[in-house]
């Protein structure tokens, strides 16, 4: 599996990519410590980082396809400069008096909407150096694994730096993140070749317009609603259990699973197709959380959110294959893009209608209900399509843009 790694120029974008999509997994808490602490109030916190991932979803396919279009190095570098110099300003007002709280709403949408598709574009790269076969399934699963473990280190590592210096300060390292990691992934070759279409492309190849994607999109839903659950969920039972600083480990527990399940992932020669692949994997991560649901202890609740987790970057691998199998080459950002849109659309309403579900009749039952939406989408899986488009001819020409 490793040795997708050794490839001409994979490293020397993979590394730096790592960098710069590390700040993604450091920004929702820095944001919520760096507005808490300027306005005391969880409310406005929540606020906060509701528009900045809302802006994020919202935004996510335009700038996929902008980078399909002009090529990495110079969508992602505009990106990256300009959510680097708000979440500048936004250190700069944390540190300030007086800021009228419809600043730091307005600066979280800026991030929001600026954050580059740092993901998408990586695993454009590797469409680019591997061949769609078992090599490109190995690319992904490294990837998503690598991407997995950056969760499990991003949200201890941002914390203990918040706790040692100030809420700006971590805002300051998600800057620096995004814009030298962005900055060293767009100078390597492998992603300069990518110079785009710099033309328009037709409606007929966009990412929505292919059979059954919308579906995969639909399914996806789910998975990103039990993400959602779990984000709001974990920190919440261990505040009732008067321990809020193991919300960390729950959570690095669920990633580390999810990690540790796309290495699995990885590894296997499957048989079956994508679409009883996504079926499974989709069933079996419902009935995970369902199960969980009825854990009561934060020993047995940490374990079960590692059970959960490995099936997400499985099911998210598996979804990027889908959309490398049916999206035409001159959109592959953009529909490598939806897969992540649907699955943070998720994030993003599970997540508000958690914390509703939790005030009235607690976590566990924000959990059940989790697991129970992830098994109602399941089914619409667009089998018939996914089975035709696999046995269509072959997609795996490397990428020459």
């Amino acid at each position: 599996m490793l040795a997708v790694l050794l490839l001409p120029g994979a490293l020397r974008a993979f590394l730096p990519a790592l960098i710069g999509r590390s700040a993604l997994a450091m920004s929702g808490l820095a944001l919520l410590f760096a507005v808490l602490h300027s306005t005391d109030s969880y409310a406005q916190a929540g606020f906060a980082t509701g528009v900045f991932g809302l802006a994020n979803v919202i935004a996510a396919p335009w700038r996929a396809r902008a980078v399909d279009r002009f090529g990495q190095r110079i969508a992602l570098n505009l990106l990256a400069t300009t959510q680097a110099a708000g979440y500048v300003v936004l250190a700069l007002l944390t540190d300030a008096e007086k800021v009228a709280n419809v600043w730091f709403l307005v600066l979280s949408a800026v991030v929001g909407l600026t954050a580059p598709p740092l993901g998408a574009a990586m695993r454009t790269i590797w469409a680019s150096l591997t061949t769609a076969d078992g090599q490109r399934t190995r690319a992904f699963s490294i990837d998503a694994v690598c991407e997995e473990l950056l969760f499990v280190a991003g949200p201890v590592v941002i914390t203990a730096i918040i706790v040692a210096t100030s809420p700006g300060t971590g805002l300051w390292v998600v800057a620096a993140a995004v814009a030298l990691g962005t900055v060293a992934m767009t100078s390597s070759a492998s992603s300069g070749a990518l110079r785009g279409t710099r033309e328009r492309v037709a409606r007929g190849d966009r990412p929505l317009h292919q059979p059954g994607l919308v579906r995969v999109l639909v399914v996806l839903l789910g998975v990103g609603g039990i993400l959602g659950v779990v984000e709001i969920a974990a920190p919440a039972v261990a505040a009732q259990r008067d321990a809020v600083a193991f919300s960390g480990w729950l959570l690095a527990a669920f990633a580390g699973g999810s990690a540790l399940g796309g290495l699995v992932y990885g590894q296997v020669r499957f048989t079956s197709g994508l679409g009883p692949r996504l079926f499974a994997l989709c069933v079996a991560m419902g009935l995970g959380a369902v199960l969980v649901s009825q854990l009561r202890t934060l020993g047995l609740l940490a374990a079960g959110l590692a059970v959960v987790g490995l099936f997400v970057a499985p099911t998210l691998i598996t979804g990027y294959l889908i959309a490398d199998t049916i999206v035409p080459e001159t959109s592959r950002t953009e529909g490598s893009t939806w897969i992540n849109t649907s699955v943070n659309l998720g994030v993003s309403l599970a997540s508000a209608g958690a914390g509703v579900v939790i005030d009235t009749s607690g976590a566990w039952s924000a959990l059940l209900l989790g697991g129970v939406l992830a098994l109602a989408l399941a089914p619409a899986v667009p089998f018939a399509h996914l089975r035709r488009a696999e046995s269509g001819p072959p997609r795996g020409a490397p990428c020459t843009r």
